[in-house]
């Protein structure tokens, strides 16, 4: 009997320490007000495919996309451009063998 009042009186315990110790550890965790994603300021962003003409309207990963793909294309076509593209070299055969 001793050993069952016993067990019961460590596992209270257990129990009650174990509670002001999540109080303290919630008591201790950061709260991050207002710096949710749900804040918008200004018009919300709609897709680059909505409004082609009005990049300010644009979704920033959807300006960055399409900003690197236009940079990547105008390098791409100076560089064809300036060094003269692919030139086919062309092997003349002789007919006689």
């Amino acid at each position: 009997m001793a050993t069952i009042v016993a067990r019961q009186a460590a596992s209270t315990l257990a129990r009650l320490s174990s509670s002001r110790i999540s109080a303290q550890a919630a008591s201790l965790i950061q709260r991050r007000g207002l710096a949710g994603a749900a804040d918008h300021h200004g018009p919300p962003k709609i897709n680059c495919w909505q409004d082609p003409m009005s990049p300010s309207k644009w979704k920033e990963e959807h300006f960055v996309l399409v900003s690197l793909s236009g940079w990547g294309l105008l390098f791409y076509g100076g560089y064809n451009f300036f060094t003269g593209g692919k030139k086919k070299e062309e092997k003349l055969v002789d007919a006689a063998h």
